[in-house]
């Protein structure tokens, strides 16, 4: 961590601490894999910890996060070990059916509408927030979240097969 952080009160411990769980489970969303979710979420912070970047703030660090976290688990489903793995499936017990429904239904849409709904839903950022996260505009967040949304309907209607 770089000493302007440490000078601002914002201490490795603390960032750890504060956003885990959400980078534990944006990997999880990724990787369907809580074995795979747990070693993204520490090469994560193992680039926070090694990383010579100046933050702005909390929020800066958050988005980082956000965007690391995306990056890595791209890289691993990139790599030429896991394109010669077969995935153990992992069920993820839920309170209620309804919920793993709405979550398998989730994962099942293409990443450019899963995230996006995801960050929304699940993690309750903003479209600004994810906008910035994403390094796309605000208006395509937007359009993101009302085509997943559709797409997201028709699955769980049971018409959304080769959606």
């Amino acid at each position: 961590m770089n000493e302007e952080m440490l000078r601002a009160g914002i201490s490795y411990d603390k960032i750890v601490h504060k956003y885990i769980d959400t980078v534990y489970r944006i990997a999880l969303a990724q990787s369907h894999s809580k074995a795979d979710a747990e070693d993204i979420t520490q090469e994560v912070f193992l680039k926070l910890l090694t990383s010579d970047k100046d933050f702005e703030s909390e929020e800066h660090i958050k988005a980082w996060l956000i965007r690391v976290t995306l990056n890595s688990s791209h890289k691993l489903f990139s790599s030429s070990w896991f394109k010669k793995t077969v995935p153990l499936t992992e069920d993820i017990p839920f309170e209620t059916e309804e919920h793993s429904e709405v979550y398998y239904a989730l994962y099942s849409l293409p990443e450019k509408y899963r995230i996006p709904l995801y960050l929304y839903y699940y993690e309750d950022y903003s479209v600004k927030e994810i906008a910035e996260c994403l390094n796309i505009s605000a208006g395509t967040v937007k359009s993101q979240l009302s085509r997943g949304r559709e797409r997201l309907k028709l699955k769980l209607k049971g018409g959304g097969a080769d959606v």
